[in-house]
C-alpha cells in the first residue's frame, strides 16, 4: 500500500493507515491532544488525497484494534455480510463517496450496502465529505425502529424528554415531565439521567414514569439512564417497568471496560428486555456515544476520534437499538474546541450512524467552558433536522441543571417541525391533538400549561 503523495511541491509520506486516517480528519482538539492530528492544512489535504485512493478492502483488513484483541472489532467484523462486501471491496474510498452522493443511488441502496461494510470504511468516507455532503447523504438514508412506537418514519422528527433534577426530587422531575409533554417533547423517549443510580431510586423513578404514562395514555417509551447492570437488577429485584434499556458505549473493548461494560453484559440486558421489558419491541436498547470518550479513557489505541466513534455505531448495531445518539459536545473543549468543531462532529456522527444502519439522533449540546453558545447549538439542530436526524433532546430552558451542560430546550423540536413541515411520531401527534396541546401540527395556547395534568 503506497501511503504518500506529492502536493504543493512537497512529498507527504505516512507511515500507516492509522496515520492517514488521523491526519485526514477535519481539525479536532482531541486529535491534537492525542498528538496524531495533521500539522497543517496542507498535510490534511495530502492525507485526504492518499485516503481517497485506499480501497475498502484495505480498510476492512486493517481494523483499528486487531480482531484477536478486541471484542468490538470481532462483533463488527463478524456482522459483515460477505456477499455484499464482495460487491464493494475493490472500490476506493473516493469511488464509494461518489456512489453514495450520486443522484442515482437511493437510500435503500445505501442501507443495503451498510450491511457489507465495517466502521473503518464508514469513518474513511466521512473524512472525504464536506458538511453539505454529510447532510445530503444522511438525508437519503432512512432508518426506522420500533419499541412502543416507530421512530424514523418519513415526515417525522422526534425528541427525548429529559427531565433531569439536581436531587432526583419526584415533584421537580414530574413538573418537568408535564411541561415537556405539553410542549410536544418526548415522543422518542421519556428518559432521565439519575443523580442517585441505586437500584431502589432507579426503580422508583421508572414506576412513577410508568404510572404517568399509563394514566394519561401517552404513546411513548420510558427509560432511566443508569448502568445496564443496575437496570437489570431493578427488573429482577423491584419488578421495575422498563421500555428501553440504556447504556453508554465506546468504540473499543478497553473503552467499554472504562464504563464497566462488556459485550456479554449488553447481550444479557438485551435478552432480559425481550423477556421482561414492558415495551412491545423488538428494538429495546438505547445507546449514547460521543467523540473523544475513548481518548479520555486512554482506550483509542492511537486512532482518531472519528474512527473510534464510527466503531461505537458498528458495536451498537449488533443489538438492534431503538435509539442511538451522540452527546456531541458533552466532554468539553479538550476534544471539540469550539462551535465549528462541534457542528462538524454532529454532522459526522449523524451521517456515520445512518450509514452504519442504526436509528440515529443527536444531543446537540456544549459545556459552559467551550467556545460556543446557544445560537451555535440551534444552528446544529437545524442542520441535523434538515439531514433527517431521528431526534434531539428536550431539556427545560435548554439548561441541564443536573449534568451542568447546555442543550436544546422544549421549544426547539416544535419550531423545527413547523419550519420543515415535520410532525412527531404519529401516535404521539394524535395524542397531542387529543390533549389540546397542538392542532394541525402547530402548538396551541394550551401548550406549556402543565396544569392540564393536575385536573384529575
Amino acid at each position: 500500500m503506497i501511503l504518500k503523495t506529492k502536493l504543493f511541491g512537497h512529498t507527504y509520506e505516512f507511515k500507516s493507515l492509522r496515520e492517514v486516517m488521523a491526519k485526514a480528519n477535519e481539525e479536532k482538539s482531541g486529535d491534537k491532544l492525542a498528538g496524531i492530528a495533521a500539522e497543517s492544512a496542507e498535510e490534511r489535504v495530502a492525507a485526504k488525497v492518499v485516503l481517497s485512493h485506499i480501497t475498502l478492502a484495505d480498510l476492512r483488513n486493517n481494523p483499528a484494534v486487531p480482531y484477536e484483541e478486541d471484542e468490538v472489532t470481532r462483533i463488527i467484523q463478524d456482522n459483515v455480510n460477505e456477499s455484499i462486501y464482495n460487491e464493494f471491496k475493490n472500490m476506493t474510498v473516493a469511488e464509494f463517496r461518489e456512489w453514495i452522493l450520486s443522484e442515482t443511488t437511493t437510500g435503500a441502496m445505501i442501507s443495503r450496502a451498510s450491511r457489507g461494510i465495517t466502521s473503518e470504511i464508514v469513518a474513511a468516507v466521512c473524512k472525504l465529505m464536506s458538511n453539505l455532503d454529510l447532510i445530503y447523504a444522511a438525508k437519503k438514508i432512512r432508518v426506522t425502529a420500533h419499541c412502543n412506537t416507530t421512530i424514523g418514519l418519513p415526515g417525522t422528527f422526534s425528541s427525548r424528554l429529559q427531565p433531569n433534577h439536581t436531587t432526583d426530587d419526584p415533584k421537580g422531575i414530574m413538573a418537568s415531565v408535564m411541561e415537556g409533554f405539553s410542549l410536544g417533547c418526548g415522543d422518542a423517549v421519556l428518559g432521565l439521567n439519575p443523580v442517585d443510580d441505586s437500584v431502589e431510586s432507579v426503580a422508583r423513578i421508572l414506576k412513577s414514569f410508568d404510572e404517568f404514562k399509563n394514566k394519561w395514555e401517552v404513546p411513548t417509551q420510558i427509560c432511566v439512564l443508569a448502568h445496564v447492570t443496575t437496570q437489570m437488577e431493578a427488573i429482577e429485584k423491584m419488578n421495575a417497568p422498563i421500555d428501553l434499556m440504556f447504556q453508554s458505549i465506546a468504540g473499543s473493548q478497553k473503552g467499554n471496560e472504562a464504563f464497566g461494560l462488556t459485550a456479554t453484559m449488553l447481550q444479557e440486558g438485551h435478552d432480559m428486555m425481550l423477556k421482561r421489558g414492558t415495551s412491545t419491541g423488538p428494538n429495546v436498547m438505547y445507546f449514547e456515544t460521543g467523540q473523544g470518550s475513548e481518548l479520555s479513557s486512554d482506550a483509542h489505541h492511537g486512532w482518531d476520534q472519528v474512527t473510534m466513534e464510527a466503531r461505537c455505531y458498528g458495536f451498537a448495531k449488533h443489538y438492534s437499538p431503538f435509539l442511538v445518539n451522540t452527546v456531541v459536545g458533552f466532554i468539553g473543549p479538550e476534544y471539540l474546541y469550539d462551535s465549528k468543531q462541534v457542528i462538524r462532529a454532529g454532522l459526522e456522527d449523524h451521517f456515520m450512524g445512518k450509514l452504519t444502519g442504526i436509528p440515529m439522533g443527536c444531543d446537540a449540546c456544549y459545556t459552559n467552558h467551550m467556545k460556543t453558545d446557544q445560537n451555535d447549538i440551534e444552528n446544529l439542530a437545524m442542520l441535523l433536522a434538515s439531514a433527517g436526524c431521528n431526534y434531539i433532546m428536550g431539556v427545560p430552558e435548554g439548561d441541564d441543571c443536573m449534568l451542568m451542560y447546555q442543550c436544546t430546550g422544549y421549544h426547539e423540536a416544535a419550531a423545527l417541525r413547523e419550519i420543515l413541515g415535520l410532525r412527531p411520531i404519529k401516535e404521539f401527534d394524535m395524542w397531542l391533538e387529543k390533549m389540546g396541546f397542538s392542532k394541525d401540527g402547530k402548538l396551541t395556547p394550551l401548550a406549556g400549561d402543565a396544569s392540564v395534568f393536575l385536573s384529575k
